[in-house]
């Protein structure tokens, strides 16, 4: 158990290391929208298990309605209407636009996730196959 937890946390800071590049260094229009968002559930999903190593087979769900809660705050302003929108990393923090395009990454990461976590307890029940 304290194996899965360490592969989730280094992954993790991995996956947070790779976010920040991206936020800081790229200006493009794949990798930073699309790519940044796909990826931020997967880190979301990693520092969850690294937390809560059990296999909760709906976290991917959940993260994804996290992200979707976080996308539709950005919808209505939260930040703003909480008197919060000046602090500039908690508003690079939580985005700033609402996009449809952002849920699409988000799901798209939720599934590789769901994919990647159905595959591995798949290897743990068959390890000959």
């Amino acid at each position: 158990m304290k194996k899965k937890r360490m592969f989730y946390a280094i992954s993790a800071l991995i996956l947070l290391g790779i976010e920040l590049c991206i936020a800081l260094f790229v200006r493009d229009s794949f990798v930073r929208p699309y790519l940044g968002d796909t990826l931020v559930v997967v880190l979301i999903h990693c520092a969850m298990r690294a937390f809560f190593p059990k296999n909760p087979r709906l976290l991917p769900l959940y993260v994804f309605l996290f992200a979707c809660l976080t996308e539709l705050a950005q919808l209505v302003h939260l930040l703003d209407l909480l008197g919060l929108g000046h602090i500039g990393w908690l508003r690079i923090l939580a985005g700033g636009t609402f996009d449809w395009r952002d849920i699409a990454c988000y799901a798209a990461g939720c599934c590789a996730v769901w994919a990647a976590e159905c595959i591995a307890r798949w290897r743990h029940k068959n390890p000959h196959s």
